[in-house]
Formats: C-alpha cells, sequence, structure tokens
C-alpha cells in the first residue's frame, strides 16, 4: 500500500526544525535531521529537504501567525556549520515520481508564499541569515524572506546551480524571484543562474541577490541588531495567541476522510472526490471576546484548516481522482453571521488572521490541478467566503424549482462584502473580477445585491452560476458531465484548466505558478533530467549527463 502523506504535524513531532521564542522576535533554525526522510533511499545531508521538512516549515509559519502573534520579526538561520541548506534533496528528486516532484514543488512555493506575504497580511517580518551555502532551493527560502543578510567569508554564497548541475530549474519560483522581485539585471542573472559555485561577498550585493554582506566576525550581533530595528519599526498589536489543537479526522476503508465540518467521500471507478462543506453547527460568536475563547474552534477556522487539508491530501495521496465536486449545506445566513464579526473586527489579530488564512485556503484551491465543480443544491450555505469556491471552479450547477420529495430550503447564492475584496486570486483580482472580466460593470452591480438570498434564475441572469437544471434533468446532466470530465486526457485537463483559471493581469504569483506548471512539469519528464544518463540520475557519481543536444 502506498505510505499516505500527512499534512498534520505539532512542535512535539518536529525532526528538522527549531523556534527559539524572544519576545517579538522568534528565530527559526533549520536543523534537518538527515535520516529524517520521508521516504526510504536517501538522506538528507547538508540541510537538504524533501516535502517532510516543507511540512513542518509550513506549519511553523502557520502556528507563528495563530500561536505567537507577538512575533514582529523571524530570523531564518540554519543550525549546522558552514551550510545554510542545500536545497531540495537530489537522491529524492531522482527517485521521485513525477507526480511527486511536481506537486512538491507547488507546496513548497505555497509555503514561501505564505511566509512572504506575512509582513503584509500579518505583520511578521522574514529575515535570512545566512551563512555557509546556500544553494538551489536553500537560496529560494532566502528568496522568499523580505531581508537577505550574507556573511562575508570563504565558505558563504548563494547560488541557484539546477541548471549546470541538474538540467532542471529552480523548481519553486527562484528565477522568479530573481527577475520580478530582486530585480536582478538579465545578463547578471543569467551569469549567475549558470554557475555552479553561486556568487560570495559584495558582488552578492551589487548584483542585488542579498540586501546586506556582513563581516563574519560581526554577522550574529549585526542580524540581531537588525531584527530589533525591524521590530520597532512595526505597528503591530497583538493579545495572546491560541492553539491550533489537533483536526478532528478520520480515514476509512473506502479512502473517505470524515472532520467535523468537511467530508471528502470518493468515487474511485467515476474518478472524483466530492468534498460536502457543513454550515456552523452552533451559534457565532457574539463578540471579538468570544471569538478569542472559542480559539481553534470558531467556525470559519475550523472549516479553513479542514478544507486545507482535505485539499492537500488529495492532491498527494489520491492523484488519479482527476474531480472535485465541492457542496454545502447549512443555514447561509448563519454562514454569514460568523463572517460578519471578522470583516467588522478585521483590526483585530485573530479575525485578521482568520481571514488571510482564507485567503490562502482559496488560492490552493486555485491552483490545485484538477477538474472542479460546484453543486448548488437545496440545502446549500453558499454564501459570502463560501460563494468564492462557486467562481474558483471550473463550473456550477444550480437546482432549480421544487425537487420532488426533497424539503430542504431552495438553493440560493448570497453575496456579501468578502466578495469584493477580501480575497484576491493570485492575480490580484477577486473572483468575480477574474469571472467578469470583459464586463467589469456586471461586478459593480452585483456589489448592490449583497446580502440577498439570489435563487436559481437570479443567480443565472446575474452569471453567479454556469447551469441550473430542474428535476428532471438535474441527475443525468451532471452525470454525462462528470463521465465526459473522466474520460479526457488528465494532462490535457490541466493545461487548459491552468489557462483558463486565471484570466487578467500577470503577477509574479502568476508567473511562478504558471512556469512551475508547463517549463518546470515538461523538463521534469525530459531524458536530459531524468533518463538514466540524465543529470539527476548521475549527480554525485562523478559523470555528468548525457544530453540530447536538440532544441526543441
Amino acid at each position: 500500500m502506498t505510505k499516505i502523506i500527512d499534512f498534520q504535524t505539532d512542535p512535539s513531532k518536529y525532526r528538522h526544525w527549531r523556534v527559539e521564542y524572544d519576545g517579538d522576535v522568534a528565530n527559526l533554525f533549520m536543523d534537518v535531521d538527515e535520516n529524517g526522510g520521508l521516504f526510504e533511499g536517501y538522506q538528507l545531508k547538508l540541510n537538504s529537504y524533501d516535502l517532510g521538512v516543507d511540512i513542518e516549515l509550513a506549519d511553523i509559519v502557520q502556528r507563528m501567525r495563530f500561536e505567537h502573534p507577538e512575533v514582529k520579526v523571524v530570523v531564518m538561520r540554519s543550525g549546522k556549520d558552514r551550510v545554510f541548506c542545500a536545497g531540495a534533496n537530489i537522491r529524492m528528486l531522482g527517485g521521485a515520481s513525477h507526480a511527486h516532484k511536481v506537486n512538491f514543488c507547488k507546496f513548497t512555493n505555497e509555503t514561501r508564499n505564505t511566509y512572504e506575504a506575512a509582513e503584509a497580511d500579518s505583520g511578521q517580518k522574514y529575515i535570512a541569515a545566512v551563512k555557509g551555502a546556500c544553494a538551489g532551493g536553500g537560496y529560494e527560502l532566502a528568496l522568499a524572506c523580505n531581508h537577505i543578510m550574507l556573511t562575508d567569508d570563504s565558505a558563504s554564497s548563494v547560488a541557484l546551480p539546477e541548471v549546470p548541475l541538474l538540467a532542471v530549474l529552480p523548481g519553486t519560483g527562484g528565477l522568479t524571484r530573481v527577475t520580478d522581485k530582486r530585480k536582478v539585471r538579465r545578463d547578471l542573472a543569467d551569469i549567475f543562474c549558470s554557475t555552479e559555485e553561486g556568487v560570495k561577498g559584495k558582488r552578492a550585493k551589487d548584483w542585488r541577490l542579498v540586501d546586506e554582506v556582513i563581516p563574519n566576525s560581526k554577522f550574529d550581533d549585526a542580524v540581531a541588531q537588525r531584527a530589533k530595528e525591524f521590530a520597532a519599526a512595526s505597528s503591530k498589536v497583538a493579545g495572546p495567541g491560541i492553539t491550533l489543537g489537533p483536526l478532528a479526522r478520520s480515514f476509512h476503508k473506502s479512502g473517505a476522510v470524515s472532520y467535523s465540518l468537511v467530508e471528502v467521500e470518493l468515487d474511485r471507478p467515476g474518478r472524483k472526490a466530492t468534498i460536502t462543506l457543513k454550515g456552523p453547527d452552533a451559534a457565532g460568536p457574539g463578540s471579538v471576546t468570544d471569538l478569542h475563547a472559542r480559539g481553534d474552534q470558531s467556525y470559519l477556522l475550523r472549516l479553513a484548516r479542514e478544507l486545507d487539508d482535505a485539499i492537500l491530501h488529495l492532491r498527494l495521496n489520491e492523484r488519479e481522482l482527476g474531480l472535485l465536486v465541492f457542496r454545502s449545506q447549512g443555514d447561509p445566513e448563519a454562514v454569514l453571521a460568523q463572517e460578519r464579526l471578522l470583516l467588522e473586527n478585521r483590526e483585530d489579530w485573530l479575525a485578521n488572521e482568520i481571514l488571510a488564512y482564507w485567503k490562502r485556503v482559496l488560492k490552493r484551491v486555485d491552483m490545485t490541478s484538477r477538474s472542479m465543480i460546484a453543486l448548488v443544491e437545496h440545502g446549500a450555505c453558499f454564501a459570502g467566503v463560501l460563494a468564492e469556491l462557486l467562481w474558483a471552479v471550473d463550473r456550477s450547477y444550480m437546482m432549480e424549482d421544487e425537487f420532488e420529495g426533497d424539503n430542504r430550503p431552495m438553493a440560493s447564492v448570497t453575496l456579501s462584502p468578502a466578495n469584493f475584496g477580501p480575497f484576491p486570486m493570485g492575480n490580484d483580482l477577486t473572483r468575480l473580477q477574474t469571472r467578469f472580466l470583459g464586463t467589469p460593470e456586471a461586478v459593480t452591480a452585483l456589489e448592490g445585491r449583497t446580502g440577498a438570498a439570489m435563487e436559481a434564475s437570479e443567480a443565472m441572469e446575474a452569471g453567479l452560476v454556469t447551469f441550473a437544471y430542474d428535476d428532471i434533468d438535474w441527475e443525468d446532466e451532471i452525470r454525462i458531465f462528470m463521465e465526459e470530465r473522466a474520460s479526457f486526457s488528465p494532462d490535457a485537463m490541466t493545461g487548459m484548466e491552468a489557462n483558463l483559471r486565471f484570466a487578467g493581469p500577470e503577477t509574479m504569483e502568476t508567473r511562478i505558478f504558471g512556469r512551475l506548471t508547463a517549463w518546470q512539469n515538461w523538463i521534469f519528464q525530459r531524458p536530459n533530467a531524468v533518463g538514466a544518463e540524465g543529470a539527476l540520475q548521475r549527480y554525485g557519481t562523478g559523470l555528468r549527463g548525457n544530453y540530447n543536444m536538440e532544441r526543441v
């Protein structure tokens, strides 16, 4: 049986990272256990990492936001001598399936995006304190920080050596961050990305690869001083954090997964998974004080954590289920009441963090390489933030009029202020702005309809759903669509969906994921990289890759 990759962890289980908290500064040490790989067959030497290392990092970054809101500056550093991080483990990449490699790259970049945005979203600024070799994915860890400090000695350098050494690309956004974020000159970037040994000292700063270069003897003091300065300049105000406890989750023999608010059902012959979201199961918090008292059990935080885990589980562990079907059941007014408290109290750190987390979860849905549809059935609670799923998916179907024997409330869609700003996509537009890119006046008109429950005819007229069917046609139309979707090439579907979902302007984020989907996905399958005589397979043998020199 294939090993289930679990994205849930906690500090008691960490093997690769440790955190030391000092008031408003946190020191985050990467100290990888070389025998702690997620799979057998490789050692994580030189602070190299695999997906398991990054799962821990993602957990730390998340807990930093919710459990330690007092932190204003996070200093990322190495717990080992003479090496910051050697990047993704080459033996792991050489032995992993193509699908695992690509999903690994996607998850690691989502994690980097999370702490890259932490200053803007949460008032937490990340400093990379680089001592020793910082190569490949190690430099990508640093690139996602807000500020990079490099010690000036003979052993410390930054490098992106994937092209000359491995015949692949810096797969989680390295090239894009060098050009778009660091704004390194193109010709200098060309030298940098084709040089195995990387760049050191003053040249690294002159080329914009780092922000500061400090003599080794003064480095630790300079890092501490810079962290204090950044913390003092922060205006963040936060009270005591909350604890993120373990999720209520159970796996069934059928492969289904049950959470407290999310149900995941699998149809393996039909190659689909159905994700059902439940509305609030109790009265919402009446105040911010109540919100804090409920902690990780507040409805919208609990639902976000469970949906996030479900999406990651399906991505990595159920790769042949090509269609995700989103359903919801519950009281839409109760969802909106929970949401309203957050929107009206965004100055409160916890309300702000829950909203920022929903932004990340919805982006995770956007970036999932599966066909996705939503079914707006009677009794559904697609309102406010949950309605965002209707425009994240590829198509949506809505029940129209009464269904025989169905006494649930009529299917409806309800807009709220949450649909007009708080949850932008990677293109920096809302999902409604992206949906109505050619008719922006439609979005303006929809803002005037917030709070009104729109049944099928109104939702169709407003362009909020794709199709509406009555009792006679509902089952047949959806069955035909699902059977057709399951018959298409998954490669073609991934390419088509990734192209269609991100209309509008390009951003650094869309470029990172677009290039990951197209370029790295393609390169990871080329014999020059992964063939028997390719660079990934020959790495460490003393032999260079035997390349087919034809340009494609």
